[in-house]
């Protein structure tokens, strides 16, 4: 039987990424997706993540454990501690979607850069970066880079300026050890900031379907 995993999404612009990393990774997976684009949309009119958006976001996520969910895995970076209280709240894994690239950008030096288009996010990721370092015992350093208007135009259905722009601020991080694409709508424009770096560019959607599949024990196979 093959292991339904949820997916909580706060934008559509996240779901082909995520989507393409299961079809290539975990093709077997049962995958379900919930949106709810308002989250993004209120999101972006707080400094700071609010309660009452804290408890809307929790709730989602509970009618998606309520599907008979094995594991739920979140594809928006903005809600770190919401995400936190939902994976208390919950027995199977809810995974944020930068851990696992988290985790892969500190084993491979201490300068790491990011590259974001969503700057309600920078806040929480952060947290969630130096939280990471610190568990592990590294000194790592984080620089972040905001690239205005890239997630505009990826609405608009313009991927190729996207990427274009995404990859134009890419040099700023070229004295890093990496650079890490902030959001799963971000890793579109990997190929494109690779070409402008000789450094490594990490994406989260492969790297979070490994950590899932690692957490339930799915098989590849």
């Amino acid at each position: 039987m093959s292991q339904r995993i949820v997916l909580l999404h706060a934008t559509p612009v996240a779901m082909s990424p995520i989507h393409e990393a299961f079809n290539d990774l975990w093709p077997e997976a049962e995958v379900v997706n919930l949106l709810d684009d308002g989250l993004t949309v209120d999101r972006a009119k707080e400094e700071q993540l609010s309660r009452q958006l804290i408890d809307r976001f929790v709730t989602f996520g509970r009618y998606g454990y309520a599907m008979n969910a094995q594991g739920i895995l979140v594809t928006c970076s903005a809600f770190g501690p919401a995400i936190d209280e939902l994976s208390a709240a919950l027995p199977v894994p809810v995974l944020k979607p930068n851990e696992a690239m988290f985790e892969a950008a500190l084993q491979q030096g201490k300068r790491i850069g990011m590259l974001a288009t969503f700057g309600p996010s920078l806040v929480t990721m952060c947290d969630e970066f130096y939280h990471y370092a610190e568990q592990i015992g590294s000194s790592a350093t984080l620089e972040t880079v905001l690239v205005p208007d890239a997630i505009d135009l990826l609405r608009k259905g313009d991927v190729g300026n996207h990427n274009r722009l995404v990859a134009e601020f890419a040099p700023q991080l070229s004295h890093c050890d990496v650079i890490m694409l902030a959001h799963f709508s971000t890793s579109r424009a990997a190929d494109a900031v690779r070409e402008k770096v000789s450094i490594p560019v990490l994406t989260a959607p492969h790297a979070a379907v490994k950590k899932m599949q690692s957490a339930i024990g799915g098989s590849s196979c």
